[in-house]
């Protein structure tokens, strides 16, 4: 049986993305499965100081005003996002699976670990101010419960989260 890398995204992974991931293994085979949470309950003030310190006043606009997708819609972005990541994958040489899981990603990726042959997480997200800043991330939410090793890396980026 072979490993599994799980790979957890808050987006569609770029191609880069993709590119970054597999070069963490070049000389090993290893599955990947992707997870894409539908984000239905966002955190107010969390997403509006994420919005501010990234300079997207729109979105922060978006955030005070309430303008937030609906269960069914964050649902549709996800299963789209999945998608995509999974197309990424598929166009760099590799099959990969995936599913759209709940909100609060942590009881996905423990069902996946405790189900066995999960070799590591890939957590990769856009920096989130208060969330990094205070480990709350969902790298960090990982590491202190599963028995497997979590890198955390940022979309576009090749940077490695600590």
């Amino acid at each position: 049986m072979i490993d599994t890398v799980l790979v957890l995204t808050e987006d569609s992974l770029a191609p880069v993305d993709v590119a970054h991931i597999l070069q963490l293994h070049n000389d090993e085979q290893f599955a990947y499965r992707v997870l894409v949470p539908a984000d239905t309950e966002r955190n107010m003030l969390v997403s509006l100081v994420d919005n501010l310190s990234m300079g997207e006043l729109r979105d922060a606009l978006d955030v005070v005003l309430g303008r937030e997708p609906s269960p069914t819609q964050a649902k549709a972005t996800a299963a789209e996002q999945l998608a995509s990541s999974l197309a990424a994958f598929a166009d760099a040489g590799r099959d990969a699976t995936g599913a759209v899981v709940e909100d609060d990603p942590l009881p996905a990726l423990r069902a996946a670990v405790e189900a066995g042959g999960v070799r590591e997480i890939v957590v990769v997200t856009y920096p989130h101010a208060l969330e990094d800043t205070f480990r709350r991330d969902w790298a960090s939410r990982a590491r202190e419960e599963l028995k497997v090793p979590v890198l955390h890396m940022y979309s576009g980026t090749s940077e490695i989260v600590d």
